[in-house]
Protein backbone atom coordinates (compact mmCIF):
# COMPACT_ATOMS: atom_id res chain seq x y z
CA UNK A 1 0.00 0.00 0.00
CA UNK A 2 3.25 2.07 -0.74
CA UNK A 3 0.61 4.51 -2.75
CA UNK A 4 -1.53 5.50 -0.37
CA UNK A 5 -2.92 9.02 -0.56
CA UNK A 6 -1.99 11.18 2.55
CA UNK A 7 -4.93 13.34 2.04
CA UNK A 8 -7.35 10.17 2.59
CA UNK A 9 -4.93 8.94 5.32
CA UNK A 10 -6.13 12.04 6.76
CA UNK A 11 -9.79 11.88 6.33
CA UNK A 12 -9.74 8.06 7.92
CA UNK A 13 -6.75 8.57 10.41
CA UNK A 14 -6.86 12.40 11.45
CA UNK A 15 -3.82 13.63 13.50
CA UNK A 16 -1.87 10.99 15.23
CA UNK A 17 -2.63 10.12 18.42
CA UNK A 18 0.01 9.70 21.66
CA UNK A 19 -0.87 8.87 25.30
CA UNK A 20 2.17 9.65 27.26
CA UNK A 21 2.40 8.44 30.90
CA UNK A 22 5.09 9.12 33.64
CA UNK A 23 5.81 10.22 36.78
CA UNK A 24 6.38 14.01 37.18
CA UNK A 25 9.85 14.98 36.62
CA UNK A 26 10.21 12.48 34.00
CA UNK A 27 10.60 14.82 31.27
CA UNK A 28 7.17 14.15 29.12
CA UNK A 29 6.95 17.75 27.97
CA UNK A 30 10.40 18.29 27.00
CA UNK A 31 10.02 14.98 24.76
CA UNK A 32 6.70 16.46 23.62
CA UNK A 33 8.08 19.74 22.81
CA UNK A 34 11.60 18.09 21.03
CA UNK A 35 8.98 15.95 19.15
CA UNK A 36 7.28 19.19 17.57
CA UNK A 37 10.31 20.98 17.29
CA UNK A 38 9.27 23.72 19.72
CA UNK A 39 10.19 25.80 23.06
CA UNK A 40 6.36 26.70 23.71
CA UNK A 41 4.05 25.05 25.60
CA UNK A 42 1.12 23.17 24.35
CA UNK A 43 -2.32 24.45 23.47
CA UNK A 44 -4.88 22.67 25.84
CA UNK A 45 -8.39 21.62 24.07
CA UNK A 46 -11.56 19.65 25.55
CA UNK A 47 -13.13 16.75 24.01
CA UNK A 48 -15.50 19.25 21.94
CA UNK A 49 -12.78 21.12 20.47
CA UNK A 50 -12.69 24.35 22.86
CA UNK A 51 -9.56 25.46 23.62
CA UNK A 52 -8.81 25.12 27.63
CA UNK A 53 -7.34 28.19 29.21
CA UNK A 54 -3.91 26.71 30.49
CA UNK A 55 -4.16 28.56 34.00
CA UNK A 56 -7.57 26.57 34.12
CA UNK A 57 -5.59 23.51 33.75
CA UNK A 58 -2.98 24.07 36.00
CA UNK A 59 -5.16 25.01 38.25
CA UNK A 60 -7.07 21.49 38.66
CA UNK A 61 -3.61 19.58 38.50
CA UNK A 62 -2.64 21.32 41.76
CA UNK A 63 -6.76 20.31 43.15
CA UNK A 64 -5.13 16.87 42.43
CA UNK A 65 -7.99 16.84 39.36
CA UNK A 66 -6.96 16.04 35.95
CA UNK A 67 -8.57 15.34 32.54
CA UNK A 68 -7.05 12.49 30.70
CA UNK A 69 -9.09 13.46 28.10
CA UNK A 70 -7.83 16.66 27.28
CA UNK A 71 -5.97 17.14 24.01
CA UNK A 72 -2.59 18.33 23.89
CA UNK A 73 -1.47 20.57 20.56
CA UNK A 74 1.45 22.13 19.33
CA UNK A 75 1.09 24.92 16.97
CA UNK A 76 4.62 24.02 15.26
CA UNK A 77 3.16 20.80 14.22
CA UNK A 78 -0.68 20.20 14.94
CA UNK A 79 -0.73 17.06 12.80
CA UNK A 80 -0.17 15.51 16.54
CA UNK A 81 -2.70 15.01 19.61
CA UNK A 82 -1.37 14.25 22.92
CA UNK A 83 -3.10 12.86 26.45
CA UNK A 84 -1.40 12.82 29.46
CA UNK A 85 -1.64 10.35 32.13
CA UNK A 86 -0.87 12.67 34.80
CA UNK A 87 -2.65 12.18 38.22
CA UNK A 88 -2.22 8.56 38.87
CA UNK A 89 1.60 8.11 39.12
CA UNK A 90 1.06 10.18 42.69
CA UNK A 91 -1.34 7.05 43.71
CA UNK A 92 -4.65 8.81 43.22
CA UNK A 93 -7.25 5.11 42.64
CA UNK A 94 -9.42 7.16 41.14
CA UNK A 95 -7.21 8.66 38.64
CA UNK A 96 -5.97 5.07 37.75
CA UNK A 97 -9.47 4.42 37.09
CA UNK A 98 -9.97 6.99 35.14
CA UNK A 99 -6.46 6.10 32.97
CA UNK A 100 -7.84 2.68 32.77
CA UNK A 101 -11.13 3.66 31.14
CA UNK A 102 -9.69 6.23 28.80
CA UNK A 103 -7.31 3.48 27.49
CA UNK A 104 -9.61 0.71 27.14
CA UNK A 105 -11.96 3.03 25.38
CA UNK A 106 -10.10 4.51 23.17
CA UNK A 107 -7.44 1.01 21.82
CA UNK A 108 -10.98 -0.33 21.12
CA UNK A 109 -12.61 2.47 19.29
CA UNK A 110 -14.38 1.40 15.93
CA UNK A 111 -13.18 4.87 14.66
CA UNK A 112 -9.25 4.71 13.69
CA UNK A 113 -8.79 8.52 14.04
CA UNK A 114 -10.72 8.12 17.86
CA UNK A 115 -8.09 5.58 18.63
CA UNK A 116 -4.66 5.94 21.00
CA UNK A 117 -2.02 5.31 18.09
CA UNK A 118 1.33 5.08 20.49
CA UNK A 119 1.37 4.86 24.30
CA UNK A 120 4.57 6.39 25.26
CA UNK A 121 5.72 5.59 28.95
CA UNK A 122 8.07 7.45 30.46
CA UNK A 123 10.80 6.14 33.65
CA UNK A 124 13.38 8.46 34.85
CA UNK A 125 16.98 7.13 35.40
CA UNK A 126 18.04 9.67 37.74
CA UNK A 127 17.28 7.43 40.42
CA UNK A 128 18.34 3.85 39.61
CA UNK A 129 16.74 2.44 43.00
CA UNK A 130 13.57 3.34 42.10
CA UNK A 131 13.15 2.74 38.52
CA UNK A 132 10.34 0.48 38.58
CA UNK A 133 7.43 1.71 41.17
CA UNK A 134 3.93 0.93 42.30
CA UNK A 135 3.33 3.08 39.26
CA UNK A 136 4.99 1.29 36.85
CA UNK A 137 3.74 -1.70 38.64
CA UNK A 138 -0.22 -1.44 38.30
CA UNK A 139 -0.03 0.35 34.97
CA UNK A 140 1.83 -2.77 33.05
CA UNK A 141 0.12 -5.54 35.68
CA UNK A 142 -3.63 -4.20 34.58
CA UNK A 143 -3.84 -1.93 31.62
CA UNK A 144 -5.46 -3.30 28.21
CA UNK A 145 -3.82 -1.67 25.73
CA UNK A 146 -4.62 -3.49 22.81
CA UNK A 147 -2.53 -3.76 19.57
CA UNK A 148 -1.29 -0.39 20.67
CA UNK A 149 2.42 -0.72 20.89
CA UNK A 150 3.93 0.56 23.98
CA UNK A 151 7.28 2.03 23.80
CA UNK A 152 9.38 2.66 27.46
CA UNK A 153 11.52 5.59 27.24
CA UNK A 154 13.91 5.66 29.87
CA UNK A 155 14.53 9.13 30.35
CA UNK A 156 17.53 11.40 32.14
CA UNK A 157 19.78 8.01 30.91
CA UNK A 158 22.59 10.40 31.24
CA UNK A 159 21.91 9.98 34.80
CA UNK A 160 23.29 7.08 35.50
CA UNK A 161 26.99 8.34 34.81
CA UNK A 162 27.88 9.53 38.00
CA UNK A 163 26.58 6.41 39.77
CA UNK A 164 29.04 4.42 37.75
CA UNK A 165 31.97 6.43 37.79
CA UNK A 166 31.53 6.54 41.89
CA UNK A 167 31.32 2.94 41.37
CA UNK A 168 34.81 2.26 39.78
CA UNK A 169 36.46 5.59 40.20
CA UNK A 170 39.64 3.89 41.76
CA UNK A 171 39.87 1.18 39.17
CA UNK A 172 39.95 3.92 36.25
CA UNK A 173 42.32 6.05 38.10
CA UNK A 174 45.40 6.80 36.01
CA UNK A 175 43.69 5.38 32.80
CA UNK A 176 43.15 7.77 29.57
CA UNK A 177 40.27 9.76 29.21
CA UNK A 178 38.81 7.47 26.48
CA UNK A 179 39.13 4.18 28.48
CA UNK A 180 37.55 5.79 31.64
CA UNK A 181 34.85 6.89 29.25
CA UNK A 182 34.58 3.76 27.86
CA UNK A 183 34.52 1.90 31.41
CA UNK A 184 32.42 3.90 32.87
CA UNK A 185 29.98 3.56 30.06
CA UNK A 186 30.40 -0.51 30.19
CA UNK A 187 29.87 0.01 34.09
CA UNK A 188 26.58 2.08 33.01
CA UNK A 189 25.40 -0.87 30.78
CA UNK A 190 25.57 -3.17 34.31
CA UNK A 191 23.64 -0.37 36.54
CA UNK A 192 21.37 -0.16 33.62
CA UNK A 193 21.07 -4.02 33.60
CA UNK A 194 21.01 -4.25 37.69
CA UNK A 195 18.06 -2.38 37.97
CA UNK A 196 16.30 -5.25 36.29
CA UNK A 197 13.67 -2.46 35.22
CA UNK A 198 13.52 -4.07 31.84
CA UNK A 199 12.81 -7.43 32.54
CA UNK A 200 9.97 -6.03 35.23
CA UNK A 201 8.50 -4.28 32.36
CA UNK A 202 8.58 -7.44 30.01
CA UNK A 203 7.36 -10.04 32.45
CA UNK A 204 5.24 -12.59 30.96
CA UNK A 205 2.63 -11.97 34.09
CA UNK A 206 2.06 -7.85 32.71
CA UNK A 207 -1.20 -7.57 31.34
CA UNK A 208 0.98 -5.01 28.79
CA UNK A 209 4.23 -5.26 27.67
CA UNK A 210 6.28 -2.42 25.91
CA UNK A 211 7.08 -3.66 22.26
CA UNK A 212 10.22 -1.90 22.27
CA UNK A 213 12.36 0.60 24.75
CA UNK A 214 14.47 3.77 23.99
CA UNK A 215 17.09 5.80 25.85
CA UNK A 216 16.92 9.31 25.95
CA UNK A 217 19.82 11.72 27.43
CA UNK A 218 20.68 15.23 27.66
CA UNK A 219 17.25 16.11 26.34
CA UNK A 220 17.79 20.00 28.14
CA UNK A 221 20.53 20.62 25.61
CA UNK A 222 18.99 22.30 22.32
CA UNK A 223 20.23 20.49 19.98
CA UNK A 224 19.09 16.84 20.69
CA UNK A 225 16.10 15.99 19.03
CA UNK A 226 13.96 12.90 19.41
CA UNK A 227 14.71 11.62 16.00
CA UNK A 228 15.19 7.84 17.33
CA UNK A 229 11.93 8.13 19.36
CA UNK A 230 9.78 8.41 16.23
CA UNK A 231 11.50 6.22 14.25
CA UNK A 232 11.17 3.01 17.10
CA UNK A 233 7.72 4.43 17.31
CA UNK A 234 7.00 3.81 13.54
CA UNK A 235 8.72 0.56 13.35
CA UNK A 236 6.52 -0.44 16.35
CA UNK A 237 3.62 0.59 14.52
CA UNK A 238 1.75 -2.86 12.98
CA UNK A 239 -0.55 -1.13 11.04
CA UNK A 240 1.06 0.73 7.79
CA UNK A 241 -1.32 3.08 7.17
CA UNK A 242 -0.37 4.71 10.61
CA UNK A 243 3.01 4.13 9.63
CA UNK A 244 2.78 6.20 6.68
CA UNK A 245 0.53 8.75 8.71
CA UNK A 246 3.08 9.07 11.62
CA UNK A 247 6.28 9.37 8.69
CA UNK A 248 4.14 12.23 6.97
CA UNK A 249 3.55 13.95 10.45
CA UNK A 250 6.57 14.51 11.82
CA UNK A 251 8.41 17.07 10.02
CA UNK A 252 11.84 16.44 10.96
CA UNK A 253 13.57 12.95 10.09
CA UNK A 254 14.13 12.95 6.08
CA UNK A 255 16.07 9.77 6.96
CA UNK A 256 12.84 8.20 8.57
CA UNK A 257 11.06 9.16 5.56
CA UNK A 258 13.35 7.65 3.08
CA UNK A 259 14.01 4.45 5.26
CA UNK A 260 9.73 3.91 5.20
CA UNK A 261 9.86 4.68 1.30
CA UNK A 262 12.24 2.28 0.36
CA UNK A 263 10.55 -0.20 2.70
Amino acid sequence: MATTDTQDLRERIGRFRVLIVGRANAGKTTILQKVCNTTDDPEIYDTKGKKIDAAVVKSTIKRGNHDITNEMVFKSNSDFVFHDSCGFEAGSAEEFEKMMKFISERVHATKLKDRIHAIWYCIPMDDPSRTFQRSEEKFFSECDTGQVPVVAIFTKFEALRPFAYGEIKKDIKGLSAEDRSQRISQRVEELFKRTGVWDRLCDAKNRARPKCHIRLENMNKPNVNCDALLETTTLALDDEELRLCLVSTQQSNTELCIKCAVG
